[in-house]
């Protein structure tokens, strides 16, 4: 069979199995078996096992559930609500300040979570119900946080971007420095139209009318928060300084992380210690079973020549490199409504990477890339996970009502991508100024 053809089989059988509600390893398990065997026969099945587990014995892998259970430790604590208050404590003199906390907030507890869902909960936990106390339209609240939430898988350090270096075959090191400024760039954006949607809708006084804080109130709380955002630096300062490899740094990470909950927030009880590893343990063997799935589906279009065919073609196209990069990147934003970040990097990024390459971009510039395409499936239907984790925490706030809110934040993640199109070295100059060229 046409290896072209083939791999539309493949896709629309990868489509209708996922959309069946199957869990994403299992189904990308069953596809990659089951063509495998119908076109190379049972002779290739001995072969899956090493595969499947030869994908998830690299030492990278271990910063996975590191991080993770870093997150978990920041996210079970208060430390969300304490660095929630801290900002708002500080800011709440700005014009629109509590809009600027919750996405500072956001920002910060992003750094140690690396999770968007996480730090949705943690800080949309306080910061939803604050806002709607001081007056702030409901969209606000929610679109805010929800598309603050988005920013725990672009700023370092980001579980997104250790996936797609394993799945890549790139260095983490360099994925994390080039994410950070454009997580900044992307957390600037947020803020400035929040300040001028507070402004426009008259709301840019609320905070200042509301409620103000002594100096010894803006003091008190920081001796809480400050270990984290310590913890933040050192990690950063291991991680690009060269002292620490990332799965190194996010053991020791997690490790003080924990220190820190049970010495600051006292969460030395034996369950909720159990909670934060059932959680962790529960996240990380997701992830881990759609990186073993994904390898074994990666080693199936191989196999059966559906990879080089289809890089081949695309190749082939007589069109303007940034045409296909159009292309690409209207594949990712549609596969980003349907499926989980972590899927649609393992099962495309191995695809597009040598087309990538061989169209004169640069890999890491375009993880930022997929990365906020990804961001953008975090809050748009109908998967949107953001929407429905702001959903639970607020459940009088309807579906809709936190999509319209977040609709202009996906407006500056479009931006985000057409102002890295134009300035590439946002993303580029940092890990060359500091790791220099290469891959």
């Amino acid at each position: 069979m046409d290896p072209l053809l083939l791999a539309a089989l493949v896709g629309i059988a990868t489509t209708l199995v996922l959309f069946s509600g199957i869990p994403v390893g299992i189904g990308l398990l069953v596809i990659s078996v089951g063509f495998l065997m119908i076109f190379d026969g049972v002779g290739s099945l001995p072969l899956l096992p090493e595969i499947l587990f030869g994908k998830l014995e690299s030492f990278e892998v271990l910063a996975i559930p590191m991080f993770i259970l870093m997150g978990a430790v920041v996210a079970s604590s208060r430390a969300g609500g304490d660095l929630y208050s801290a900002l708002d404590r500080w800011l709440t003199r700005v014009p629109g300040g509590l809009v600027i906390s919750n996405l500072g907030a956001c920002a910060i507890f992003s750094a140690l979570s690396g999770s968007s869902p996480a730090t949705c909960a943690a800080i949309g936990k306080m910061g939803i119900p604050a806002m709607r106390e001081r007056g702030f339209p409901d969209t606000v609240a929610s679109g805010s946080i929800a598309a603050g939430g988005t920013l725990g898988i672009l700023i370092p350090p980001s579980v997104t971007m250790i996936i797609y270096g394993i799945s890549t075959e790139t260095s983490i090191g360099r994925l994390f420095l080039a994410g950070l400024l454009p997580g900044l760039m992307v957390t600037a954006l947020f803020m400035t139209w929040s300040l001028y949607s507070t402004w426009r809708q008259g709301h840019a006084g609320t905070a200042l009318a509301s409620v103000s804080y002594s100096w010894k109130e803006k003091f008190e709380i920081l001796p809480r928060i400050l270990p984290f955002l310590v913890i933040i630096a050192a990690v950063l300062f291991a991680l690009y300084g060269g002292v620490a490899t990332p799965s190194e740094t996010a053991g020791v990470g997690a490790l003080f992380c924990l220190i820190t909950a049970v010495i600051v927030y006292r969460m030395w009880q034996p369950g909720k210690i159990w909670h934060i590893l059932r959680d962790t343990t529960r996240e990380s063997v997701m992830i881990l079973l759609i990186i073993g799935a994904a390898g074994l589906f990666s080693y199936m279009l191989s196999s059966l020549f559906i990879t080089q065919s289809i890089a081949h073609w695309i190749s082939d196209l007589d069109v303007n490199r940034w045409v296909l990069m159009a292309f690409i990147n209207v594949f990712l934003l549609i596969s980003g409504f349907f499926l989980p970040p972590v899927a649609v990097i393992l099962m495309s990024a191995p695809i597009l990477l040598p087309v990538i390459i061989n169209a004169g971009f640069d890999p890491y510039w375009f993880a930022v890339i997929l990365t906020i395409n990804m961001e953008i499936g975090l809050i748009t239907p109908p998967v949107g996970l953001n929407l429905y984790v702001i959903n639970g925490i607020a459940p009088d706030i309807r579906l809709q009502t936190i999509l319209k809110g977040a609709m202009p934040y996906v407006g500056c993640m479009f931006v985000a991508i057409l102002i890295l199109c134009v300035f590439p070295e946002i993303a580029t100059w940092l890990p060359n100024a500091m790791i220099g060229g290469g891959r």
